[in-house]
């Protein structure tokens, strides 16, 4: 038990301690740019390819649930017909 215990505190002290000595590159100013230029293009499809392909998938989704929800709205107001 308590090997498992010291050995979990082991780990997790190299994990914290050489997280601190690598340097992360500061890519902010280059988001601001690519963000902040006038390119005709709305915010949420500044970010390329992958942000449109986002875009469409959600805006199918969205339609094929409202789609779906006035079918289910239109056969739950229909009477069962008896038998």
């Amino acid at each position: 038990m308590w090997r498992n215990v010291l050995a979990l505190r082991q780990i997790s002290q190299r994990t914290i301690s050489t997280a601190s000595r690598r340097q992360i590159e500061n890519r902010v100013p280059e988001h601001q740019k690519l963000f902040q230029e006038d390119n005709g293009l709305p915010v949420h499809l500044k970010g390329g390819a992958k942000d449109a392909l986002l875009y469409r998938t959600t805006m199918v989704l969205t339609m094929f649930g409202t789609v779906y929800c006035m079918y289910q709205l239109v056969v739950s107001s229909m009477p069962k017909k008896q038998k």
